[in-house]
């Protein structure tokens, strides 16, 4: 009996010090993240001594897509990942002017585009804590299309979305329209 009660006080052991390493190297990295260039506010990134080198010339058009909201009070980190694309793209070279990026955003993640009064009817009176990173987002050209079918669901109308905001008919359309226009979806 006591040969087992001792096992089981090393495996408690053995698997406290495995997870206090395992989170001790998640946040060891957390500071190389640093403000990037073109957008310092938001979309902090880390240097790469990456293998795959960007082509000279190479024009990047993404959109992507996010659908789910973010917790009242912080900003939508797949919006930060759009400031994040811009950030380390220009710190690695590539001209701001190569960098196409949309945004088709349906279902819950729709209020994250919304002006206040829409966004306070949704989330409790709270404030849109999103308004400055799309702002700066819209700013260097990224475009926003919300899905009218998300957007009739929640009784979102045009005249409550942000500057720069447009609705498209619904998600799938936005895809589809971009993928026409040349535009790769990214998979995250």
């Amino acid at each position: 009996m006591k040969s087992k009660s001792y096992s089981t006080k090393t495996l408690k052991a053995a698997l406290c010090l495995t997870l206090a390493a395992i989170a001790s190297t998640a946040q060891a990295g957390a500071d190389k993240f640093v403000a990037g260039p073109a957008i310092p506010e938001f979309g902090q990134i880390a240097k790469v001594d990456s293998m795959m080198p960007i082509p000279k010339g190479m024009k990047f058009k993404v959109a992507f897509d996010m659908s789910k909201a973010a917790d009242v009070g912080k900003t939508n980190r797949q919006l930060e990942s759009l400031a994040r694309f811009i950030n380390m793209h220009v710190a690695a070279g590539v001209n701001e002017t190569e960098i196409e990026l949309a945004m088709v955003v349906h279902g819950g993640g729709i209020s994250d585009l919304a002006d206040d009064a829409f966004y306070a009817k949704q989330h409790s009176g709270a404030v849109n804590a999103n308004r400055a990173l799309v702002k700066a987002l819209v700013d260097h050209g990224v475009k926003f299309y919300i899905c009218g079918q998300s957007a009739a669901y929640f009784d979102l109308t045009n005249a409550s979305l942000l500057p720069g905001v447009d609705m498209a008919l619904s998600a799938m359309t936005a895809h589809a329209i971009l993928a026409q226009q040349g535009y790769s979806e990214n998979p995250f």
